[in-house]
């Protein structure tokens, strides 16, 4: 396990209700979250490549490692959030990082969320069957 010893880069990622805290330490590509492998804490494969996106737009595949806390929401909203806070690191490595990285829009937070529910209705939108008698 890495120690705070070792200097390393760190950025937050928000997505639904999930908040990601992610180090991006100079290594060879190992991703750890929340103490478990990718492939341990991911089952999809869309969510690995959701997470490896900043990677691929930088050209910096393997050349870091990144140890991920991530807490709330589900898998999918966790994913992005792992994915803006590495975008978020990224930049503090090498500012020049910023311009591709902003323009395939993985620095700026997805700002939709659930819709609460309303009286009257089963959910947000969803409204009980209608019946003439």
């Amino acid at each position: 396990m890495y120690t705070s010893a070792k200097p390393y880069f760190y950025g937050t990622g928000r997505r639904k209700k999930s908040i990601a805290r992610v180090r991006v330490y100079p290594g060879s590509g190992a991703i750890t979250i929340n103490g478990r492998d990718i492939d341990d804490y991911f089952g999809l494969e869309t969510l690995k490549l959701v997470i490896n996106q900043p990677f691929g737009v930088t050209n910096t595949m393997g050349k870091f490692d990144i140890v991920a806390n991530v807490k709330g929401g589900g898998f999918s909203g966790q994913a992005g959030a792992i994915r803006h806070g590495l975008a978020r690191a990224l930049i503090l490595a090498d500012e020049s990082f910023r311009t591709p990285l902003k323009r395939a829009g993985f620095l700026r937070r997805d700002p939709r969320m659930k819709e609460r529910k309303k009286y009257g209705l089963k959910a947000a939108r969803r409204a009980p069957q209608f019946s003439k008698r």
